[in-house]
């Protein structure tokens, strides 16, 4: 069996004396989505950001296709196939949308700008309508599709989605989330940190559940969404 793209090897990481991870360990496979999921708190935001090294693991290692990449910069790691959407979106405000899109192209050139463009546009076809708008005058739906979109530009062997349907009406977060469907029927490797565990679950191929910095249960998403313990405390008992 090849070895996973991703992986976490017990890895600590600390804010200070607080300990924020406690001996994670995790992996992904290429072609597969995989979700972190847990309660607000539980350290799944400031895990996908150990990866970029902010913070960096204090304990462990971090290994991406077969490489340690523990200590190094975030330029690396981005440069090196990985993309995250970070929860909050953080688009650049004052940008147009076609300027954001091409933000995302940073780590790897302009070579396949407007061919990207074009399949972010069919991906997310409100984008094209609103292309030359301000990112700061659109809804949050329309710019958590931009900052997906963006991180798309880059061409990613890795995708990272940090809490993407946070505050967002549920007829947005089902049109996300059916995009990422196509995303992962397109065979994009996805790992995905989410409150919404329904949907999460519903997506993933694999499931992590992490309670206070540490990883307390794993499965199929299929196998996540039956279980009592999951159902009553992140599916509100359904």
């Amino acid at each position: 069996m090849s070895s996973p793209i991703l992986a976490f090897n017990d890895v600590d990481v600390h804010y200070g004396k607080i300990q924020a991870l406690k001996k994670v360990t995790l992996h992904i496979n290429a072609g597969e989505t995989v979700s972190l999921i847990g309660a607000n708190g539980a350290g799944k935001s400031t895990l996908l950001m150990s990866i970029f090294g902010q913070p960096q693991a204090s304990a462990g290692q971090i290994i991406y296709q077969g490489q340690e990449i523990t200590r190094k910069s975030t330029h690396f790691v981005a440069s090196n196939g990985i993309a995250q959407s970070p929860e909050g979106r953080r688009v650049f405000p004052d940008m147009t949308v076609d300027e954001n899109l091409l933000m995302g192209t940073i780590p790897i050139g302009m070579a396949h700008a407007d061919e990207d463009r074009q399949r972010m546009f069919e991906l997310f076809p409100r984008l094209k309508e609103r292309r030359n708008q301000r990112a700061m005058t659109m809804s949050g739906g329309e710019q958590q599709m931009l900052a997906i979109a963006r991180a798309l530009m880059s061409r990613p062997k890795l995708l990272l989605l940090d809490e993407p349907s946070l505050g967002l009406a549920p007829i947005v977060v089902k049109h996300i989330f059916s995009t990422l469907r196509e995303l992962a029927k397109s065979g994009m490797t996805i790992f995905l940190v989410e409150q919404n565990a329904n949907h999460a679950l519903r997506l993933s191929d694999r499931a992590y559940v992490m309670v206070n910095g540490e990883i307390r249960m794993t499965g199929t998403g299929k196998e996540l969404l039956g279980n009592d313990e999951v159902r009553n405390a992140y599916l509100g008992g359904h």
